[in-house]
């Protein structure tokens, strides 16, 4: 086949020719959210045969599906499409076979597909060879969401006061290079925060933030809120009414009884010191009688 042909398996075309006709491929995120005005990365890996090649030897370039010199992204930035131009970036090595594109600044019609294709460039002109691969059978598409992200707060529970509580917001999001920055608007001296990032599967990704404090009887009935900032300046927030639980308080049983006790101990002892005296008294007068 020719190499400009829509190739689902690149076979023994040109730069496979000197590999025993190994094949070249690609694994593309199929489908994937953005929001937009946000960013978005489309998760890529591309293979080749034979030995390493180094990334100044490849290039690798987006394109349209159905018009293959339409670039979303392409290392002569005057060849990308005017609406992609300054919003598109390789996030991966070409060397190491990452081919993952970003999109930043999502807008309505960044809706693709999105198809990647690696071109060998001459080492002594710096120009692409006849040897061009597009995967067009595994092309990416976009699907955009107006609607806000859904934050998450957990758990959502009673504190105690003077116990340690903690509380959890997290929100998915696609663009691992600018996460989503989570605030909340309680941050006293003793409170502890801690951000935590995960990758969830395939172009997914989530921030998480945990807040740590001990509640004091004057937090109850406050108002928690965690606001999420995506890039362009996008914010949604999660609220959370906090019920705060007061200790019980036994000092006004156990001060009475400590003092009753206290008081009986006394009595008491003053009782067993009268009861000697008294009995001393009577064996002197005996003893007085008995003389006489």
């Amino acid at each position: 086949p020719h190499p400009q042909q829509p190739l689902k398996n690149s076979t023994k075309v040109g730069i496979c020719s000197s590999v025993l006709g190994e094949e070249w491929t690609a694994d593309v995120v199929k489908s994937i959210d953005a929001l937009v005005g946000s960013c978005v990365v489309l998760p890529c890996t591309v293979s080749h045969p034979g030995t390493y090649l180094s990334t100044s030897r490849l290039r690798g370039i987006w394109h349209r599906k159905d018009k293959w010199e339409e670039f979303f992204y392409h290392d002569d930035s005057t060849k990308i499409l005017d609406s992609f131009k300054g919003r598109t970036r390789l996030l991966g090595n070409l060397g190491q076979n990452n081919c993952t594109l970003e999109i930043v600044d999502v807008k309505d019609h960044d809706n693709g597909p999105f198809c990647f294709r690696i071109e060998l460039v001459r080492k002594d002109t710096d120009q692409p060879s006849k040897e061009k691969f597009s995967f067009v059978e595994k092309c990416a598409d976009i699907t955009m969401i107006h609607d806000k992200p859904q934050l998450n707060l957990s758990p959502i529970k009673t504190a105690t006061q003077g116990k340690p509580y903690t509380l959890t917001c997290s929100v998915h999001h696609t663009c691992p290079s600018h996460p989503p920055q989570i605030k909340w608007n309680r941050e006293r001296k003793d409170d502890n925060i801690t951000e935590v990032h995960k990758h969830i599967h395939s172009g997914i990704w989530e921030a998480e933030s945990i807040l740590s404090f001990v509640p004091e009887e004057k937090d109850d009935e406050s108002e928690l809120t965690c606001t999420a900032t995506f890039s362009a300046g996008i914010k949604y927030e999660a609220k959370f009414t906090l019920n705060v639980k007061r200790q019980q308080n036994y000092n006004h049983i156990i001060i009475p009884a400590v003092a009753v006790t206290a008081t009986a101990v006394i009595f008491g002892l003053f009782c067993v010191l009268m009861v000697k005296k008294y009995n001393m008294w009577n064996r002197m007068s005996r003893l007085s009688l008995l003389q006489k």
